[in-house]
């Protein structure tokens, strides 16, 4: 008996929903109306432009075919034997014209260098950067280098090719080796 008293509201619920849900809303919206137009407006013509001129198509000349010989080796150029420098000094009778600039006072940051003698100073912070970049790398954990594995790869291979810049004379170039492996390092003891 209880169930029919159930079903019965529940039947009694579904027949009120559907007469509210298909009655719709009563209230319909209503537009503004629009402002009449009191005074005409005169339309304006707009004038023909002259047809563009017409360009005259040109031929074009496919680029020279290029003929590739198969296993034919290229040509090898013999070094040219290297000329030597004597001590005599140039003749009084030439005149040398050298285009001077005063030195930089400063080197910028990021100047080019050639590679050769460098002052013993930039080889000594070359070689602190060096050890001190090792000795981070050695000290990080297990699993931050596991984690970090191509990361840690870069840092020993910007390590490796600044003893090589080292061992071969340029410092310049080992110090911005060493200094880009410790801003890697940085990165990875964050």
């Amino acid at each position: 008996m209880n169930e029919k008293v159930h079903l019965r509201r529940l039947a009694g619920t579904m027949i009120f929903g559907l007469t509210v849900g298909l009655s719709g809303c009563t209230k319909k919206p209503v537009a503004p109306a629009l402002p009449p137009v009191l005074t005409p407006v005169a339309l304006m013509e707009i004038p023909e432009l002259d047809p563009p001129p017409v360009i005259e198509p040109q031929e074009l000349k496919p680029p020279p075919a290029v003929v590739v010989a198969k296993n034919v080796e290229p040509k090898r150029q013999r070094k040219k034997p290297a000329t030597k420098v004597t001590d005599t000094p140039a003749p009084a009778d030439a005149t040398q014209v050298a285009a001077t600039e005063p030195p930089p006072s400063e080197a910028a940051i990021g100047s080019l260098t050639a590679g050769g003698e460098a002052s013993p100073q930039t080889k000594q912070e070359a070689e602190d950067l060096i050890a001190s970049s090792e000795k981070r790398l050695t000290g990080l954990s297990a699993q931050k280098a596991e984690e970090e594995k191509a990361q840690v790869s870069k840092v020993k291979n910007f390590l490796k090719d600044a003893q090589d810049a080292l061992k071969s004379g340029d410092a310049e170039g080992a110090k911005t080796l060493a200094t880009k492996a410790k801003l890697l390092l940085d990165d990875l003891e964050k």
